[in-house]
């Protein structure tokens, strides 16, 4: 592997993630794995065939890399939003404008499978785009995982093992249990139907067969079924002569108002089958008004939203605001910066990037129901080394049950929106290394040590300029399984500080480690050649002498780096 750190004067949001998602091609998709996977571990024989005749850009060729604190402030993002919809003047405001049959049900009972928080993430960036609740891709990304395949030890700890998938599956099987139970249900779930309008034309029809073979395994029965093909009988939902326990919704007739969902819409009112997601959870979820509001400070404020969740959202749910024709002039000036989205739209449909918006779209936006959201770019993977055209957008997605985080995935894509359309595209796994601040957790396998501490790691060179170290780099340098071509025959200064954490955040540095690395000519760490490592503890004098502490300016800016502050007492207490 060649990695090139940022050069000393490059701008700090682009940094070693960024220099990863441009230049790691360490990791590739095994298709023999995936084929694998898919015709027996998990699927069926055939089904690989199908996923490639049906669906072949649904899996990328890499994967993206992510900050291990990016991926905490998303699930804190969760967190935030899943206490906002617990309110219940928010459920009050909300479920009073949705229709009739999505105020069925109390504020107790299934909370809904497999929401999904899609989020933009650029030069460090975090923004919430939406929130779907019946997100697909879930199962699809188990299959992936299990076929990844890193080309140097130094990344191996990366790829996921076979026992995090499987506990991943029996999460999700214990998921819809759960649904069961909640709903009141005392003895043993035993009937799955995955519903879908005409699911054997969906483009994720084989992620259905795959939840098809992942509930049978578990000893349940399971169906794929169009709507239509449903009765309400005696009490019960029966396909065929098959009563259905519970109902996993894919369907976007989200509050079962087209004829072919009679059925369902009987079984939901009258409680003969539990379903999930719910036409509840869709009308406090994934309307896209709420968006407004969780951007919306004053709104947030009068919801009585604590002052720690308003700042969650607030930092990280674009401003988006309601299409009024009254705003039309300021909109469509201000059109460059926003994207345009139906309130009630799914899959990407009839949304627009404002820059790309003629006249006549325009008409159509203002006549229907449209939220403009603030554009928060997404993020960029480069797929090809050799081919900058074969740069990727991508955006990624957190599964999420009961405010909990159970798996994250990166959908890679060109054009406007995720299309599943693009060569080389499609989900793609999410690796967490540091971010973009340099903030690198040592730990090889967990971004966290158990005691709730971890390390983060950065290199100062002569001009006082302070380079951020991923932990897939740092490790890889350290292994020698790295070269940095921009630092070779250079002798730099290592700083390791060792961090306190306090809600998976710093909090506090305990100590601090620095020494002297020297780079060869071919850019490798030769450490016979490098001096052995200094610990230092805050609050402890310096000794001048010593080269590889810091100045007070370079330790200003790694603690910028780190807390996003400098450190006040730098400068009186760290002299040399």
């Amino acid at each position: 592997m060649n990695i090139a750190l940022p050069a000393a004067n490059a701008t700090p949001d682009l940094s070693a993630i960024d220099a990863l998602n441009r230049e790691c091609f360490c990791f590739s998709l095994d298709r023999d794995a995936l084929a694998q996977a898919l015709d027996s571990e998990l699927g069926r024989p055939g089904l690989s065939d199908m996923v490639r005749e049906r669906c072949p850009f649904a899996f990328a060729a890499q994967p993206v890399f992510v900050a291990a604190p990016q991926l905490q402030r998303m699930a804190q993002v969760v967190r935030a939003v899943e206490s906002v919809v617990a309110l219940p003047a928010f459920r009050e405001q909300t479920l009073a404008d949705a229709p009739p049959i999505a105020r069925q049900g109390g504020a107790a009972g299934p909370l809904g499978a497999f929401y999904g928080y899609d989020f933009h993430i650029d030069q460090g960036r975090l923004g919430l785009i939406e929130v779907n609740t019946n997100a697909g891709g879930a199962m699809l990304n188990a299959v992936l995982a299990r076929a990844q395949r890193a080309c140097c030890a130094a990344m191996e700890a990366m790829v996921p093992t076979l026992a995090h998938v499987a506990a991943f599956e029996h999460r999700i099987v214990d998921m819809f249990r759960n649904e069961w139970h909640l709903a009141g249900r005392t003895r043993p779930l035993a009937s799955i139907a995955i519903v879908d309008e005409a699911p054997e034309d969906q483009y994720l029809y084989p992620e259905f067969l795959l939840f098809q073979q992942l509930f049978e395994r578990h000893g349940l029965r399971a169906v794929i079924a169009d709507p239509a093909s449903f009765e309400w009988r005696e009490g019960r939902l029966w396909h065929g002569d098959l009563a259905i326990d519970l109902v996993y919704n894919r369907l976007t007739d989200f509050y079962f108002e087209q004829p072919e969902s009679a059925a369902l819409h009987e079984a939901y009112v009258h409680q003969g089958a539990v379903v999930t997601p719910s036409p509840q959870a869709h009308a406090l979820y994934a309307n896209k008004r709420h968006l407004a509001l969780f951007s919306d400070a004053a709104r947030l404020q009068a919801l009585g939203v604590p002052a720690a969740t308003q700042q969650v959202l607030l930092a990280h749910v674009p401003r988006t605001e309601v299409v009024d024709a009254a705003d039309a002039d300021r909109l469509w000036e201000a059109r460059r910066g926003l994207f345009f989205k139906p309130v009630a739209g799914f899959g990407s449909r009839a949304a627009y990037r404002g820059d790309k918006l003629t006249r006549r779209v325009w008409q159509d936006i203002l006549a229907g129901d449209y939220v403009a959201q603030a554009i928060v770019p997404p993020g960029e993977r480069l797929l090809d080394e050799h081919d900058t055209t074969k740069a990727m957008k991508f955006d990624l997605r957190a599964y999420a049950y009961d405010g909990d985080v159970q798996w994250v995935a990166a959908r890679l894509y060109q054009g406007q929106t995720t299309n599943f359309r693009t060569p080389g595209g499609g989900f793609a796994p999410v690796y967490s290394t540091g971010d973009a601040a340099g903030r690198t957790p040592r730990a090889d396998t967990d971004p966290v040590h158990e005691d709730g501490h971890a390390s983060y790691v950065f290199l100062l060179d002569d001009s006082g300029d302070v380079h951020a170290v991923p932990h897939a780099l740092y490790v890889a340098l350290a292994r020698t399984h790295a070269e940095a071509p921009a630092l070779a025959g250079q002798t730099l200064r290592l700083a390791d500080w060792y961090v306190r954490l306090k809600d998976g955040e710093p909090d506090t540095v305990v100590n601090e480690t620095y020494s002297l690395v020297r780079f060869d000519s071919a850019g490798r760490v030769d450490w016979p050649a490098s001096p052995a490592a200094h610990l230092h503890r805050p609050g402890v004098p310096m000794v001048p002498q010593d080269a590889g502490w810091p100045t007070p300016d370079e330790r200003e800016r790694m603690r910028g780096l780190l807390f996003g502050r400098p450190d006040p007492a730098a400068r009186p207490t760290q002299a040399l």
